[in-house]
């Protein structure tokens, strides 16, 4: 039952927050911290307990289930179940859920019931995404943890706030429209072909398809997957978004949104349609090299602060496209790391893009300078996670991309250099960063406060995080292994397969022109 308590506990949080909110503006924020504080400890006691082999196994990779019927007349059930995938994701959005709560704290002063309300259904939507094993149920959260995101965005945006709204509306929901065609697809194809029409994950798992119907049902799903990462050239909703949004919004958009793309390709596309995922696995490769490249030029040519960390999130989810469609344990490895890293360190940095357009008013790094002597905290802080983000040994983000270009070198070499070049580019655009922003000349006449207490503890929990999976990333990895073992048996299964086709297919050709040769000598002999 912790799985339903989890989401429960978000969407009652966000009710009561709105309810109480028209009476006490500062409620809300209490409301919201208690409510994610719970979920996350819940999570975390869970985690303990399973590593220390308290629960008992459901199989080899699920460690919890929850299904109950909700529509049996179209096969649609309240299905929930949570491996380590699963887990290392919730753990994620609970543990950055706190921190939008955090930085929230003094930005927000109009609406603030509302606004915590949307932002607990949007974490409320994301966990029931990572856990959802109904496709109706999971297209069902897919679009909880969108609607409200509109709203973050659109009111309590910057000065573009609607345009940018409605351009990240329109690309993710039109994209999620295709995924619902795919899924009344594979839900009739497999009623047709068992009598059981179901939305059941485990149950549509094995359904025969031909090829052809198999690689569009796909493309569904993968646009959707793809929109939301983002990969160039879906990639344009991005950048808008995070400049207009709020802090909390750029947070948990950069931090979780784009992670339930890769969550996504992992657990649908690759274990549903194996065959047309591998026949599409080095186009999807090279746009994750373009994706990395694109992404730090972009990055290093850009003057607003956010936009320029969103380009580095579109280089950084290159890396991902790049590992997943390796197919070995070592690139998914990465995978994992980078899902879990990425969202440490580029959330930390916006929102100490947050705390610097506060103070300065501005997101302009041309009007910035010479910062460090007036916020030495704040300098070093940056320095660190422009560390993290160029990939620096002993922090999270090297152990991912390291895993990622060994595991991908292995699938293939030439696009694996490439890549290896986006770890260049990432320096240059870093360093640039804090050359532009921190050092160099002053030019901020007033004198310009450094952290506060609140903004210690913040940054305090995310820097001890990112140095932690940098020193120690096993139990990350540990968690994640069974449903990485289960996805590489998969595609080696399936090359074996592919193998034994071809041999068949060469053993009837070769016995064919045998036997065509044979004919025709007797009717020489004749």
């Amino acid at each position: 039952m912790i799985l339903t308590y989890l989401i429960g506990i978000l969407m009652g949080g966000g009710l009561l927050a709105l309810l109480l909110g028209q009476w006490n503006k500062s409620l809300p924020k209490w409301i919201a911290l208690g409510t994610v504080s719970i979920g996350f400890m819940l999570l975390v006691s869970f985690w303990i307990d399973q590593s220390h082999g308290v629960n008992i196994f459901l199989s080899e990779t699920w460690m919890a289930e929850y299904r109950h019927d909700w529509i049996p007349a179209f096969g649609i059930s309240f299905h929930l179940a949570l491996d380590g995938l699963s887990l290392l994701l919730l753990v994620l959005t609970f543990f950055l859920g706190i921190l939008a709560v955090l930085c929230s704290w003094n930005e927000v002063k109009e609406r603030v019931g509302f606004y915590h309300f949307n932002l607990l259904w949007i974490l409320a939507g994301i966990s029931g995404v990572f856990i959802a094993m109904d496709l109706f149920l999971f297209y069902f959260f897919w679009e909880v943890m969108l609607i409200p995101m509109y709203f973050l965005i659109g009111i309590w945006g910057s000065e573009k706030r609607e345009y940018a709204a409605y351009k990240f509306f329109i690309f993710t929901q039109a994209s999620g429209l295709l995924m619902l065609l795919a899924i009344l697809g594979i839900y009739f194809i497999h009623g047709s072909n068992t009598g059981n029409y179901t939305f059941n994950y485990f149950e549509l798992l094995g359904t025969t398809i031909s090829p052809d119907t198999a690689f569009w049902l796909m493309l569904g799903f993968m646009i959707a997957f793809v929109v939301k990462l983002p990969l160039v050239p879906f990639h344009s909703w991005l950048p808008d978004a995070h400049s207009e949004a709020p802090t909390a919004g750029s947070l948990i958009l950069a931090g979780l949104l784009l992670k339930t793309g890769a969550y996504g390709i992992l657990r649908f596309v690759l274990p549903l349609f194996p065959e047309a995922a591998q026949s599409v696995a080095s186009w999807a490769m090279l746009l994750g090299v373009i994706g990395i490249i694109y992404g730090a030029i972009l990055a290093y040519s850009q003057t607003d602060l956010k936009r320029l960390i969103a380009y580095t999130s579109v280089s950084h989810m290159g890396f991902v496209i790049l590992g997943i469609f390796a197919f070995n344990e070592l690139a998914l490895q990465g995978v994992i790391m980078q899902l879990v890293t990425h969202a440490i360190s580029t959330g930390a940095l916006f929102i100490m893009a947050g705390m610097l357009k506060e103070r300065l008013h501005t997101r302009d790094v041309r009007l910035m300078g010479g910062l460090w002597t007036q916020m030495p905290q704040m300098g070093g802080t940056a320095m660190l996670l422009a560390m993290a983000s160029l990939g620096l040994p002993g922090l999270g983000n090297f152990i991912a991309e390291f895993l990622i270009l060994l595991g991908a070198f292995k699938a293939n070499v030439w696009l694996t250099v490439l890549a290896t070049c986006g770890l260049i580019f990432s320096a240059i655009y870093s360093l640039w960063l804090i050359q532009q922003v921190f050092l160099g000349p002053k030019k901020t006449p007033d004198s310009v406060q450094d952290f506060s207490w609140r903004e210690i503890i913040l940054m305090a929990s995310l820097i001890l995080s990112i140095i932690w999976l940098g020193l120690y990333p096993q139990p990350v990895i540990n968690t994640a292994r069974p449903m990485i073992n289960k996805l590489e048996k998969l595609f080696v299964n399936q090359s074996t397969n592919n193998k034994h086709v071809n041999n068949l297919h060469s053993t009837i050709c070769i016995e064919h022109a045998s036997s065509t040769a044979s004919f025709s000598n007797t009717i020489k002999l004749v």
